[in-house]
């Protein structure tokens, strides 16, 4: 179970859904993007601890010019949804600001077609357009 990849994005969607509810709480009294460093601190540490315990860390010489480019521009885009997500927290409900970060769904399905080549059948993009409609349904306010 642990080498499927559905296994793995559906933890990767319980963490992200703690996510939102731990920051929520945790920005209370907190500045969002000061918030978002000692988030940025605590996921490196954690990560410099798993690389160790693993043995997985890796010589920085084997990174290809391309891999570093990509991992960098992936880096730079991280951080600013991470700027913007908490600072939409710090203003916003949690359970209308999360659904609105998960029109990166759709947005990843788009770019996914239109710059990776990938494909996807009628019945996907009912399922991008649903997501589309839910995320619209959940960030109204009556």
């Amino acid at each position: 179970m642990t080498e499927s990849w559905q296994f793995w994005a559906v933890i990767s969607a319980v963490f992200a859904a703690l996510t939102a509810i731990f920051a929520k709480i945790g920005i209370e009294n907190i500045n969002s993007d000061f918030a978002t460093l000692i988030r940025t601190f605590v996921i490196i540490g954690a990560l410099c601890l798993f690389l160790s315990i693993s043995g997985q860390w890796q010589g920085l010489s084997t990174i290809s010019g391309k891999t570093w480019t990509f991992l960098i521009l992936s880096g730079l885009a991280t951080g600013a949804s991470w700027l913007a997500y908490f600072r939409a927290l710090k203003i916003g409900d949690a359970a209308r600001v999360a659904p609105i970060d998960k029109l990166s769904i759709v947005m990843v399905a788009i770019f996914g077609v239109a710059f990776l080549g990938e494909k996807l059948s009628g019945l996907n993009w009912l399922g991008v357009l649903l997501i589309a409609g839910g995320v619209i349904l959940l960030s109204l306010r009556f």
